[in-house]
């Protein structure tokens, strides 16, 4: 890889070189801009405004716009973007991902692209990866996009309707990637149009961009809802699978001995985490059910209850896989050991597990709106992420 790149050159640097000319534009403007008083920097927004409506484009008044930016935050918050800087915002304005490491100032890149698209009414979203984050920036850099004439919303837990609205009707919004993804969930089940939080997505900023757009990018967020009142049949399907015999295997090729034994009612996959029922076992169930005929259509239901159940008798470990705690079976997370407080899991098996343990078996819940990170963030027009290990 090495020879090649000597060979044919690194494409990252390819296009840093291609927006440096665009950087001394920006550059070139700092001495006019520093001239000007605070009373004309400030009409300098305006002053854009007006050449987007008369037919100029983003990328034309880019140089004025960036170095504005500059000198608004140079004189609000004592810092001016280096050049390289400039360079980093150049690559965000483009929808394209900026790799700056810890400490290179990630969030005050950040401004001049937020500033620059922002003048075209349309708003801007930038994205952080928790509330603390979302809360400081807005604050922090909102104070240079305040002194420029833009309204600057965050999105943060405890906001209601009314006030998200209003945070997405800014110019620049600050919010996570999780609140703006609920938000719009919730914006698809309102009955009205006038409901709706989000005006749209025009153009969104994510930092920490490889982490959500990768590490979270297939995560769903989905919001439920009550589904039908628990039946006694998760309580039944348990005691019945208490009373059957388990054989488990750790090898696929041992699976044919595991069901030719007689004793064998369901036999646990552990390295597929799977719980099947053998011929025995159907037998035992038809009969502790009274059924004449298990895979029935009829009985689909007993039948994905008894599933749930040998699996969470047989697959599910306490203290492994969850814990309970306060009389509630609470998920622990396989990658981190942490309890993962809100989350059930899903197609029963959690009320399978409520049996198992003898605590109150809680009510199914419906999904009513789901959405990955992923078709989320290909809603916007135009996004670009900030990280600082994008190789």
């Amino acid at each position: 890889m090495g020879f090649l790149k000597k060979l044919f050159g690194d494409y990252s640097a390819k296009e840093v070189k291609r927006v440096l000319p665009l950087r001394d534009k920006v550059l070139a403007l700092e001495e006019t801009y520093a001239a000007k008083t605070d009373e004309e920097l400030q009409a300098v927004t305006p002053a854009l405004k007006e050449r987007l409506a008369n037919g100029e484009t983003l990328d034309d008044i880019l140089p004025d716009a960036f170095a504005a930016c500059r000198e608004a935050s140079w004189r609000v918050l004592g810092m001016k973007h280096f050049p390289v800087q400039v360079v980093g915002g150049i690559i965000l304005h483009q929808g394209r991902i900026a790799e700056m490491k810890t400490g290179e100032g990630k969030t005050l890149v950040a401004t001049l692209p937020a500033y620059l698209n922002a003048l075209s009414g349309k708003g801007v979203h930038v994205v952080t990866v928790n509330d603390y984050l979302a809360r400081r920036d807005s604050e922090w850099m909102g104070k240079v996009y305040r002194f420029l004439g833009l309204k600057v919303g965050l999105i943060v837990h405890e906001k209601n309707d009314a006030e998200r609205r209003e945070a997405y009707a800014a110019d620049i919004t600050y919010g996570t990637n999780n609140e703006m993804g609920f938000d719009y969930l919730r914006d698809n089940m309102v009955p009205y149009k006038e409901l709706k939080v989000q005006r749209g997505h025009n153009f969104g900023i994510v930092d920490e961009v490889d982490s959500i757009l990768i590490d979270e990018a297939r995560t769903p967020l989905i919001i439920s809802g009550k589904g039908d009142a628990s039946t006694d049949l998760y309580r039944q399907a348990n005691e019945f699978a208490k009373r059957l015999n388990v054989v488990r295997i750790k090898e696929q090729d041992t699976k044919k001995n595991a069901e030719e034994e007689a004793d064998a009612d369901y036999i646990v996959d552990e390295k597929a985490k799977t719980a099947v029922l053998t011929k025995e076992g159907v037998k035992k169930a038809e009969a502790y059910f009274h059924l004449d005929n298990l895979m029935d259509l009829d009985n689909v239901t007993v039948q994905h209850h008894i599933n749930m159940a040998i699996r969470a008798q047989g697959v599910m470990k306490r203290d492994v896989d969850y814990v309970v705690k306060d009389g509630q079976v609470l998920i622990v997370d396989e990658f981190t050991g942490r309890i993962m407080l809100g989350r059930r899991y899903s197609e029963g098996l959690h009320q399978a597990i409520e049996a198992k343990e003898g605590v109150k078996v809680e009510s199914e819940n419906k999904t009513l709106a789901t959405i990955t990170f992923q078709n989320y963030f290909r809603l916007y027009e135009k996004l670009s992420g900030m990280t600082g290990t994008a190789m």
